[in-house]
């Protein structure tokens, strides 16, 4: 079954086709096909599972505040759960974009886990995203579900749940500190708040995102930050995206058109809206300053 959406981010219009194909109970361990026509930006910047996706066509930027990467047709990359990840989804101009993932929800994970009798002995850093282009058999995997589409499309949850556990063993081959990564369900430990914010005040999530990813409950983190900003977090977040605005249009001459996204606004209009209120010119005036 196709559902057809019509996505507005700004000054970016995007229709593109969605087939979620056989959700499990918890509703997140399937697998996507996706389908773009024009540029498209993800909404919250929130990686709730770990996934492991292949581009079809077309081009994606991945961008975690830290590292940014582009990849192509054929490029494969794991994104990590708990992580802030800006995507944009391009079509070329002789192809649309298109792309394929497997989630890999946290049941399934416990229970072969368990039947490994894994032991986590240390965390395991990694960036937000791990390109795993290099690995061939990777690719010939996912190629191989594209030929399974209509059996996955027609509720086969056996099949569905066969191919996540050998998607996992063929992870594993490649790489098996990546168990590290994937057989961790420790919650996010406290850390440093203020650090982590000046990080990561780009990312258009929901405040209950930021406290989670610091280790803290919703109270916790409004009182935590109200101490070290001495405002709330709201507030902060808003006059720090302003701040990086005047600075990107006045030195560096960008226009509020390619910057507002990127700085965690929603639209063009509040962005404008609220940049005058703050600075008493419209962003397109002191532009032109």
């Amino acid at each position: 079954m196709f559902y057809i959406y019509e996505h507005r981010p700004g000054a970016y219009r995007a229709m593109f086709i969605y087939r979620p194909i056989n959700k499990m109970p918890d509703n997140t361990s399937n697998i996507n096909y996706s389908c773009h026509f024009t540029v498209f930006r993800e909404g919250e910047q929130f990686v709730t599972h770990h996934s492991l996706a292949m581009v079809i066509s077309g081009e994606m930027e991945l961008n975690d505040g830290t590292e940014r990467k582009m990849f192509r047709k054929g490029d494969i990359y794991l994104a990590r759960k708990n992580q802030l990840l800006k995507f944009i989804k391009s079509p070329t101009e002789k192809e649309e974009f298109k792309s394929l993932s497997i989630r890999f929800g946290e049941e399934l994970l416990r229970q072969v886990s368990a039947r490994e009798a894994f032991q986590l002995e240390e965390k395991l850093t990694t960036p937000s995203f791990i390109d795993l282009s290099p690995a061939p058999h990777l690719s010939y995997f996912m190629e191989s579900l594209l030929q399974y589409q209509d059996l996955l499309e027609n509720k086969a949850p056996e099949l569905l749940e066969l191919k996540q556990q050998e998607a996992l063993m063929l992870l594993f081959a490649y790489d098996k500190n990546l168990k590290k990564v994937l057989f961790d369900f420790s919650d996010p430990y406290k850390i440093n708040l203020e650090e982590f914010m000046q990080q990561n005040y780009h990312f258009n999530v929901r405040l209950e995102r930021f406290a989670y990813l610091t280790g803290r409950s919703l109270a916790t983190f409004k009182r935590d930050f109200q101490k070290i900003f001495q405002t709330s977090p709201r507030n902060w977040l808003q006059q720090r995206r302003l701040q990086e605005a005047y600075f990107l249009i006045t030195q560096k001459r960008q226009r509020p058109n390619d910057i507002y996204l990127d700085l965690g606004f929603e639209d063009l209009s509040h962005f404008s809206f609220a940049f005058r209120k703050q600075f008493g010119q419209a962003p397109s005036e002191l532009l032109k300053s």
